[in-house]
């Protein structure tokens, strides 16, 4: 019998272009699977000859969904550059920013794309597996995910000027204070969205019992887990040192710099995607696998820090004696990261400083390398530059989540493969749990690959001779 391949492209429901290829054994069993990154864009490259100074502003472009975590890496990066320490509020405007990035991505995440799959069941018709979906069968779940996400747009276009793309993160701070107006309706709306939080919280654990099959084979194997951590372990999205815990929840290292990168991640292309892959280097590859993002976060974190998202993260940690392992509950993580959000927001737009008008530190380049490190809401985000004495980019290097979670998700969506895909044909509800367990890491692909063009997702199904024998495209 003749080894075969099945093909899904495009993988739908994901932010960005890929296909899917499960290879099939003799006896029609999955025994290979790889997701394929389908596009390329180079941003590392064609900054190259730009002024440093516009580096936050040009690396936003890279991301429609994510925009401020780019911005937030690169000042750091441009920080580095220049040497110095920011103001003290600046910090404080550019961690609030920060976290309603969170919340407006996480909301995207969870309610417009997993929301579907949770509400509706993986094997429910594609046709309506989408927000109108959840719309008709739970009108206020949907406008639940439609108002949090905008409560996180509307706090960035308060701070920086607009939703998408914004430049107020700049070099050495951010370009203008925060009014006395915008602070008070910031806060103004944070009980709407910490109560949104709370009853979709418990919303998704009500729906847990129903998805144990899913649970058991959604990414659910040993890997590390990565995350910045503050000085005391604490949950961090803006500033801290690198921290990697084992499967079984043991820190294996900690206080790493994120400056020295290098030392500890390695690189590797393979011929089949786009998307660099990155590895733990004492382990190798692909030993090296670790997971970022929500899951890796709450992994790695002694604690969130506000009342409620610590409730929630004991709660959660009781699901696993280790580390929690399934990627099925990233979505999980999500909503305890929202929880601290908002919370965060909270202390930081009440503190006495946050109105100071001293938000920026000027000077001239001071060194010709610079890193800047920052969890974006889909894991550790690296921007890595290289100036010359004109202050000109002659080098950079960007590390994006999705890449260091590229191992896992091909591990996954093999494991899941094996589990429900029979046979030479897609039924839905296969070719859905292929799908939404890449829907679980949230992969962006646009920043990721650095690609112009359509984004689409393709699932192949391969013979043993390496034929076609069927073909799912999307997009």
């Amino acid at each position: 019998m003749e080894r075969r391949t099945i093909v899904i492209d495009p993988v739908t429901r994901i932010e960005g272009h890929a296909k899917i290829t499960l290879h099939l054994n003799e006896q029609g069993r999955v025994e290979d699977a790889h997701f394929h990154v389908t596009q390329f864009r180079g941003f590392e490259k064609f900054c190259e000859g730009r002024p440093f100074s516009e580096m936050p502003s040009l690396m936003a472009r890279i991301c429609g969904i994510c925009p401020v975590s780019h911005l937030i890496a690169s000042a750091k990066a441009c920080d580095a550059l220049l040497a110095v320490r920011i103001p003290p509020t600046a910090d404080k405007l550019r961690r609030i920013f920060g976290l309603a990035q969170v919340v407006q991505s996480h909301a995207l995440s969870l309610f417009y794309l997993s929301s579907p799959d949770l509400l509706l069941g993986m094997d429910a018709d594609p046709a309506s597996s989408n927000l109108f979906g959840v719309l008709a069968k739970n009108p206020s779940l949907a406008r639940d995910g439609i108002r949090l996400r905008q409560f996180g747009q509307q706090i960035i276009e308060r701070l920086g000027g607009k939703r998408i793309h914004p430049a107020w993160i700049v070099p050495g701070g951010v370009s203008e204070p925060l009014t006395v107006q915008n602070r008070d309706a910031i806060l103004a709306s944070l009980p709407e969205a910490l109560a949104i939080a709370e009853r979709t919280m418990e919303w998704f654990k009500g729906t847990t019992e129903q998805f144990r099959e899913e649970i058991a084979s959604f990414g659910n194997f040993p890997t590390l887990f990565m995350g910045i951590v503050k000085e005391d372990g604490g949950l961090t999205f803006y500033d801290g040192k690198i921290r990697m815990a084992n499967a079984a929840g043991d820190v294996v290292a900690d206080g790493l710099d994120p400056a020295r990168y290098a030392d500890y991640l390695g690189e590797k292309v393979e011929s089949w995607s786009y998307l660099k892959s990155t590895y733990y280097k004492p382990k190798g590859f692909p030993d090296g696998i670790y997971r970022v993002g929500p899951l890796a976060r709450v992994n790695v974190a002694d604690r969130c820090g506000t009342p409620r998202a610590d409730q929630e993260l004991a709660e959660f940690h009781e699901l696993q004696r280790t580390a929690v392992l399934s990627s099925f509950h990233y979505h999980h993580a999500r909503l305890i990261e929202i929880l601290y959000c908002v919370e965060r927001m909270q202390q930081l737009l009440t503190d006495p400083e946050i109105l100071s008008k001293h938000v920026r530190a000027f000077a001239r380049p001071n060194a010709l390398e610079g890193v800047g490190a920052a969890e974006a809401p889909r894991g550790t985000l690296f921007h890595h530059y290289k100036i010359d004495e004109q202050g000109l980019i002659r080098w950079a290097n960007l590390i994006i989540a999705t890449g260091h979670n590229n191992i896992a998700m091909n591990k996954s969506i093999l494991q899941v493969a094996k589990h429900f895909v029979h046979g030479e044909r897609l039924a839905p509800g296969m070719l859905n749990r292929v799908e939404a367990v890449i829907r679980c890491y949230d992969p962006c692909l646009s920043c990721s690959t650095h690609a112009a063009g359509q984004m689409a997702l393709q699932v192949q199904l391969l013979n043993a001779a390496g034929e076609v024998l069927d073909e799912v495209v999307r997009g």
